[in-house]
């Protein structure tokens, strides 16, 4: 096993955005009105969601200009409140906008996040702190691949919608989504209390394959790359399903193998690396 280095995503940016536009350019108006894994949401309503979160990035980390709230947050349940909100006030605005309007717009802004992110000291303190994997400060980089999970699960969803191909399987795309997705789950077990030594072990099989263990010390849990010898559980998923379990797409828990001790496992299956 070995620690878990920075995953720096911010070169990937641009060529996703790329994939994103070919995508929407491809689709039919009715493409464009198919429901999504995301509940109540459409293609046109994620689509519009991305939209809303480049312009709110460019906002906030270029120009210094942050939504005007009551409080600030504190708690997970404050913090999800207000992203919710937010969320749902940005693909309201969305539709007013028609397919290409929004097309034409994710070109503008995503290029202006791309070049923001780029220009970011990556180990130089994030304005935000990734709250999913319980961090009260983070590094850009951490806070960059953040953004890169949210931009690449929701184009997942719309290609999932309209049976386009799942490029984003492939392991340029999947293995930095997975090396941040896993970042959750120490904060996830942080009520699992079992012996020092401690360890469960995911295997993601498929196109992209990878293993990750997480294990427990004296006093916390940490999440390695490769496989620990005699782990107390094991669960292998596909990296078609190990997506939607981290982005809260519902999955058929009977394609989740899992072996050794079934409850050590269970907090795994719903662990999500999303605000909710």
């Amino acid at each position: 096993m070995s620690n878990l280095p920075p995953c720096y995503t911010a070169p990937l940016f641009r060529p996703l955005l790329a994939e994103l536009l070919a995508l929407l350019s491809a689709l039919s108006p009715e493409d464009w009105q198919r429901p999504t894994v995301a509940p109540h949401w459409r293609v046109r309503d994620v689509a519009a969601h991305l939209l809303d979160g480049k312009l709110r990035r460019v906002a906030i980390y270029r120009d210094r200009h942050f939504p005007a709230v009551e409080k600030a947050p504190v708690s997970d349940v404050e913090i999800a409140q207000l992203v919710n909100g937010l969320n749902a006030g940005g693909v309201q605005f969305g539709a007013r906008l028609s397919p290409r309007l929004l097309v034409d717009l994710l070109a503008i802004s995503g290029a202006w996040v791309a070049e923001v992110i780029e220009a970011l000291p990556p180990h130089d303190r994030a304005i935000f702190a990734v709250s999913w994997a319980g961090e009260g400060e983070s590094a850009n980089w951490m806070d960059t691949g953040r953004e890169y999970t949210e931009h690449w699960h929701h184009q997942m969803q719309i290609r999932d919608a309209v049976g386009a191909t799942p490029l984003l399987l492939q392991p340029q795309w999947m293995m930095p989504l997975l090396d941040m997705s896993v970042r959750a789950l120490p904060y996830a077990y942080r009520s699992v209390d079992v012996a020092a030594g401690s360890s469960l072990v995911l295997r993601v099989t498929g196109e992209t394959s990878a293993t990750y263990t997480l294990h427990r010390d004296r006093a916390n849990w940490h999440v390695s790359a490769g496989a620990a010898d005699k782990p107390a559980a094991t669960v292998e998923m596909a990296s078609d399903d190990v997506w939607r379990l981290f982005f809260n797409a519902p999955v058929d828990r009977s394609r989740i193998v899992v072996s050794g001790d079934v409850a050590l496992a269970e907090p795994l299956v719903r662990t999500r690396s999303v605000i909710l």
